[in-house]
């Protein structure tokens, strides 16, 4: 989709009239999305803000607010106004999900984006990572995506209020939003945007230095990820505390993001096992857990005193 004559993109989804947002489909938010998002990178920020911010406050009318009258000023004030409104994280850039909460989308396109019940850990997201990739290929593909959509439809009582072929236009969208490397599929990583926890365990202050943490504190981190109270961490629970761990450890390392599919997470797993695991019995148990978060902290504190 073009933009209008003098450039701005968003002007060509007001009303003519009332000078208000149409609503916008699943296909027009694709669009909006890639047109920001220009490198790709899956955020829209630096001057992909300022150009979305710019365009924003001058699509309202070309003849009330043109480009020239708008002042350096208005645009910080508005940028701050919009970012302190949704961007949810403070991260001074606008994602996915909260570009759907900005613009009038579709509502039962914009229900697949909300996040007032993000899942409580890693461990629930991989309960529902291993339901929906039934072939276990370890990549969500469309027809598995268009499944796990229908279910989030269903939750929130919308199922029967769309047609298939909205579904399914609602999943080559969704797709194309969040597979990153346009493999037509989605990887851990990529869901993992669709899908956010409410909170990475391991990105509490007190599990990033050695020197305050306590038996108590590992303690609770144990507790955490054992989900079932049996005194291991072990199947989803190990999966749940390997991908907190590697978005742990990667962040940070790439501009554009965390990228990891599972079978990095099974490499993971691989090698924690195997210097861990010192019983063998695939799981991890407390006396192993503190072993990997001090050798953890351990190596953060030497490479933060290494760039002091």
């Amino acid at each position: 989709m073009a933009a209008t004559a003098d450039g701005n993109f968003l002007r060509q989804f007001r009303d003519l009239n009332t000078r208000e947002f149409k609503q916008i489909t699943a296909n027009q938010f694709m669009d909006v999305w890639h047109h920001y998002d220009s490198n790709g990178d899956g955020y829209i920020e630096g001057k992909e803000l300022d150009s979305f911010l710019k365009e924003l406050v001058t699509s309202i009318n070309k003849e009330d607010v043109g480009l020239e009258v708008v002042s350096e000023t208005a645009l910080k004030e508005a940028k701050e106004l919009i970012l302190n409104a949704f961007d949810e994280n403070r991260d001074g850039k606008i994602d996915i999900a909260e570009l759907a909460q900005i613009l009038p989308t579709e509502e039962n396109f914009l229900l697949l984006f909300r996040r007032d019940h993000p899942l409580d850990s890693s461990v629930e997201f991989m309960k529902v990572w291993r339901e929906f990739d039934t072939d276990s290929s370890g990549f969500i593909e469309a027809d598995e995506l268009k499944n796990f959509l229908q279910h989030l439809l269903k939750q929130k009582n919308r199922q029967n209020s769309i047609t298939d072929e909205q579904l399914t236009i609602y999943t080559g969208t969704v797709l194309q939003l969040f597979d990153r490397n346009k493999d037509g599929k989605l990887q851990l990583s990529e869901m993992a945007k669709l899908l956010p926890v409410r909170e990475n365990f391991l990105c509490r202050p007190v599990f990033k230095s050695a020197n305050k943490m306590t038996d108590d504190d590992i303690k609770r981190v144990f507790g955490l990820y054992d989900r079932d109270g049996n005194g291991s961490i072990e199947n989803e629970e190990l999966n749940g505390f390997l991908k907190d761990l590697m978005e742990l450890v990667e962040e940070g390392q790439a501009a554009d993001g965390k990228d990891y599919d599972e079978e990095d997470l099974n490499e993971c797993k691989k090698i924690l096992l195997d210097k861990c695991d010192l019983n063998h019995d695939g799981k991890i148990n407390l006396d192993e857990l503190t072993m990997v978060l001090m050798s953890y902290n351990r190596s953060s504190s030497e490479s933060e005193c290494a760039k002091d």
